[in-house]
């Protein structure tokens, strides 16, 4: 009955409804969309209204409560829905709420007027039905599912009461209940919170419809008989809010005759049984059926003899109305998950520090703090759940869609960490990197990241050590940081290994066969049909030949196609591991019998100094790494063309070995603040940056307000220009400040200072004041100040104090370093107690970001590829011109005939001098700068130059690291580690 009843009002109300009609638009499509969607438009708005946050939603008080005033309700709370559904789509266009109703069962009695409800307010909704005898594991499945679909903002489940148990209500998400039915959402009802929580729609209707019914409910005694679980406990605060005496009854109780007696109002929340006589309901109480088989709103039945709310509502009123209202808290849900989107300061629970004196070593305080789980920080953030994949409890990925969703967001301050000219001394950009974002996040209360390089293993067991920073300020597990992280680095070997062999297997096989038994062995015959695979068609049309069946090629055509014809004296991809390993320097490989004589001499470098961990560090999307990745170089045809790995037929495989490095890994600091770490390249045959990725990422997250700090390689000198010139050039990417890091040892060096030998103590010269050491070294820092004037990014100076510093050379290189343009010269303490002692940087930080960025290339890359060498020759490191050995000029030759004269230039030269000579310290002037070779990753997109010889396959010294580094068998925890 009640549903032909309803069936005959729908219409009626659907075409009030219409009075604006809605454009229609394309559906959003889950699992099962059963209704076809459109966007709201945006009606005219003479006065600019503009949604607030705290608008709310309203139901008209009409004079009477007959069938037309529900309609009218009903007609204004989807008016309401819809109208503020518009003005979320004007700054939100793609925004369209999805309401997912979960069904177990046959009975659709609710279905047509949800969807025709949702349709008018411009809500999509999608129906995932279940068979009547369905589990609760079965629905738990369904309802996690939705849980963790970001499309979907509200989720109602339509199963009987005797399902709605409480493992489905634990499993059902609170910012998705739009029914209300969860602890969470029941709670904050309780405590007086609907604002914050979603109310059951359903016991909202009742309240609501008595109400506007004319009836006074202060001070009224209402009874709820026969209800239970969510929707008894809903009534029974809604009720008490408004000053209702609100009692609870089972019907099977003694005292059922005078609870109903004394009742002013009647809620029966099953029907009536037989044996309770309707007469002892008193004519003179307000009674409502509240019957309901399933959440969505579906009423059921009536009870016999029982009157409805002195005629004036009906169980149709309830269930239309609750209908409404689910609709209005979907809007309500889309609308609190826009402002989730929207850059906010994060609720970031920071993590305390205990510094002692004297400082412990690295691995000690990373071990006395316990680290936040990383699920935690991700959505402290505003990271999804499906936009993270876990590795452990510390370390996980971040995928890429997450810049999809926040691609209108504005991005924030963008923030590069150089140093001086490196000495053995060091300068610890690291770690100011990470006492700079403690400083921000932590103690400023600003939003902000770090983005760093991932390390190398070679280095860790050889004599450097790790590199997560030092002392207070340090990225959280050391060890997790330094040893394997995610794996990345082990798929860049296992990717650039995969093309080795491919290269010389193409080779001996070439040498070995005729052209149609190599043909016949590339596009074998399967199953009776032989076809060319995606990349061989990609090959055939790189050739110029347009056909795609492999029987119509002729035999020039197969020749073409199956001969790469590799000249080996020009193979420069070279087999990679992530150890220091001398003894592959150079090697022979083909020594086997089975290879038939065939062999050459090779090389291993380190694992990071692979072209693709280059490519995965300036890439900008899982498109664009394919790409490049195919278009890598590997060596050059006999006829002095290009060969690359799409040639070889292996981009495909190296994507799909790199499908999961290429997703930012996300780890903390020691103040639980936020850290990429991604993507390692050397920063010398390479730029030396962490990932384009892991920045563009970081921007989003942190909002306009918020800052990005990134570390460049070595010196200003080398890391920060190709930061500037090839990776902001790559990326879009412009910068706001430079951060200069120095310290008052390193500048000793630079004035004169003597030799430092590792593992020796220091000479008087670095651990007493000498200020006249001090003064000539800073020539080196004001050197690196003006290269980064070149690029007209404003230069903040961060000098690392250590307890042997005075407040004389303190202060002297301050003075020195404003004198030579730098915005401002700070004192930074975080290696001794943690972000506290850098919060003065990071307020000069703020302030210089502030000043408006004229950032500029230093050369175009248009210029030929000689000049692009000289201009930063001359400009960068001051010398007086450039000169190319004949090998040089010959491969600038070879790369501009092949159409690569146009990619920037990557510097390789030593990191100790601004020189090419290591021992040069300061700032050696009217040199002659040797170019003795020019090489080229295409993929990646730079041209290299290498000035004197450059050794990409580090040793391991007399006493490694190793010796230090051990393993607790029973706590597993690592020792040794720096």
């Amino acid at each position: 009955m009640l549903r032909s009843s309803m069936s005959n009002r729908l219409p009626l109300l659907l075409r009030q409804l219409s009075h604006q009609q809605l454009p229609s638009g394309p559906a959003c499509r889950l699992r099962k969309l059963c209704s076809s969607s459109s966007s709201s438009s945006r009606g005219d708005d003479p006065d600019g209204r503009r949604l607030q946050d705290d608008q709310a939603f309203s139901i008209p008080v009409p004079g009477s409560l007959e069938a037309s005033g529900t309609d009218s309700i009903v007609r204004e709370v989807i008016h309401n829905s819809k109208e503020v559904l518009s003005l979320l789509q004007e700054k939100n266009p793609a925004f369209k709420p999805v309401l997912a109703v979960i069904q177990a069962g046959d009975d659709n009695s609710m279905q047509e007027i949800n969807q025709n409800l949702a349709k008018k307010a411009g809500l999509d909704i999608t129906h995932i039905c279940l068979p009547p005898d369905s589990g609760e594991d079965e629905i738990v499945d369904e309802i996690l599912k939705i849980n963790e679909d970001p499309r979907v903002h509200g989720l109602a489940l339509q199963i009987s009461e005797d399902s709605l148990s409480n493992k489905v209500l634990e499993a059902l998400k609170p910012e998705k209940d739009v029914d209300g039915v969860t602890d969470v959402n029941l709670g904050k009802l309780a405590r007086g919170n609907a604002p914050e929580c979603f109310v059951s729609p359903l016991a909202r209707a009742v309240v609501e419809l008595v109400e506007k019914s004319g009836i006074t409910l202060d001070g009224k005694k209402v009874l709820v008989v026969g209800a239970r679980g969510p929707l008894e406990a809903a009534l029974q605060y809604l009720f008490q809010r408004k000053g209702s005496m609100t009692m609870s009854s089972p019907w099977a109780t003694p005292q059922l005759q005078g609870k109903l007696q004394e009742a002013d109002i009647v809620i029966l929340g099953s029907p009536k049984p037989e044996e309770i006589p309707a007469a002892w309901i008193p004519s003179g109480a307000t009674v409502l059926n509240c019957f309901h088989d399933i959440l969505s709103g579906k009423l059921r039945g009536g009870s016999p003899g029982v009157p409805a709310a002195n005629g004036l509502i009906t169980e149709e009123d309830v269930s239309l109305l609750a209908a409404a209202l689910r609709i209005q808290n979907m809007i309500s849900s889309g609308r609190r998950w826009l402002r989730e989107q929207q850059h906010r300061r994060w609720r970031l629970h920071c993590l305390k520090l205990q510094p002692l004196s004297p400082v412990p070593s690295d691995i000690e305080i990373s071990r006395r703090q316990t680290p936040k789980a990383v699920d935690v920080l991700a959505k402290e953030i505003g990271l999804l759940a499906d936009e993270i994949e876990i590795y452990g409890k510390t370390k996980a990925k971040v995928r890429l869609s997450l810049l999809e969703r926040l691609k209108d967001q504005k991005d924030g301050k963008y923030v590069l960490v150089a140093g001086i000219t490196p000495t053995p001394l060091g300068e610890g950009k690291s770690t100011v990197t990470i006492g700079l974002v403690q400083a921000l996040t932590a103690h400023l209360n600003v939003n902000s990241f770090a983005c760093l390089r991932q390390p190398s293993q070679g280095p860790t067991f050889g004599v450097k050590g790790g590199a997560a920073g030092g002392g207070y300020a340090q990225v959280i597990p050391m060890e997790e940081f330094n040893l394997h992280l995610t794996g990345d680095i082990h798929a860049i070997t296992a990717a650039n290994n995969l093309l080795a062999a491919a290269i010389d297997t193409r080779i001996l096989h070439e040498s070995t066969q005729t052209d149609k038994a190599l043909y016949n062995r590339l596009v074998p015959l399967v199953n009776g049909v032989r076809e060319f695979s995606e990349i061989q068609l990609s090959r055939l049309k790189k050739l110029g030949i347009n056909k795609t069946d492999p029987s119509t090629l002729t035999e020039e055509e197969v020749r073409k196609f199956a001969r790469l014809n590799i000249d080996p004296s020009t193979i420069t991809w070279q087999r990679v591991l992530d150890t220091n390993d001398r003894f592959l320097r150079k090697i022979t490989i083909g020594q086997g019998s089975t290879e038939k004589e065939y062999s050459r001499q090779a090389q291993f470098d380190i694992a990071v100094a692979s072209e693709i961990m280059a490519v995965l560090a300036l890439t900008d999307s899982l498109a664009d790494m394919k790409e490049r990745l195919g278009r890598m170089v590997v060596a050059s045809d006999k006829d002095g063309q290009p060969v690359t790995a799409e040639d070889l037929g292996v981009t495909g495989a190296l994507t799909v070995l790199m499908k999961d490095a290429i997703k930012p890994n996300l780890m903390q600091t020691l103040e639980g603040t936020p850290v990429f770490v991604h993507a390692g390249p050397f920063a010398n045959i390479a730029h030396g940056n962490s990932s384009v990725l892991a920045d563009k990422v970081a921007l989003k997250l942190v909002g306009e307000e918020g800052f990005v700090v990134t570390e460049a390689g070595f010196g200003a000198d080398i890391g920060m220009e190709k930061f500037f010139n090839i990776k902001c050039r790559a990326s879009g990417l412009v910068p706001n400040v430079v951060v200069l890091v120095a310290t008052v040892r390193a500048l000793k060096m630079h004035g004169g200072g003597p030799s430092v030998t590792a593992g020796v103590p220091l000479k008087k010269e670095y651990t007493e004041e000498n200020i006249q050491l001090v003064a000539d070294g800073c020539c080196n820092l004001q050197k690196q100040i003006q290269i980064a004037q070149l690029f007209g990014v404003p230069v903040v100076v961060a000098l690392n104090v250590f307890k042997t510093d005075t407040r004389a050379e303190i202060d002297l290189v301050c003075e020195l370093a404003k004198r030579a343009g730098a915005f401002d010269a700070v004192p930074c303490y975080h290696w001794s107690i943690g972000g506290k002692g850098s919060v003065d940087l990071a307020r000069a930080v703020r302030e210089a970001a502030n000043k408006r960025s004229r950032f500029q290339f230093l050369y175009d890359v248009q210029l030929p590829i000689v000049e692009k060498i000289r201009t930063i020759a001359q400009a960068v490191y001051g010398a007086k011109d450039i000169e190319l050995s004949p090998e040089a000029q010959s491969k600038i030759d070879r790369y501009t005939q092949q159409g690569f004269g146009n990619l920037p230039i990557c510097m390789a030269k030593t990191h100790l001098s601004l020189s090419h000579e290591p021992d040069k310290k300061g700032v050696p002037r009217d040199f002659i700068l040797p170019i003795s070779d020019v090489r080229a990753s295409i993929g990646a997109g730079f041209i290299y130059p290498l000035v004197g010889t450059m050794s990409t396959m580090p040793g391991l010294p007399t006493r490694p690291c190793f010796y230090d580094i051990d393993l607790n068998t029973e706590t597993e925890q690592v020792r040794g580690l720096f």
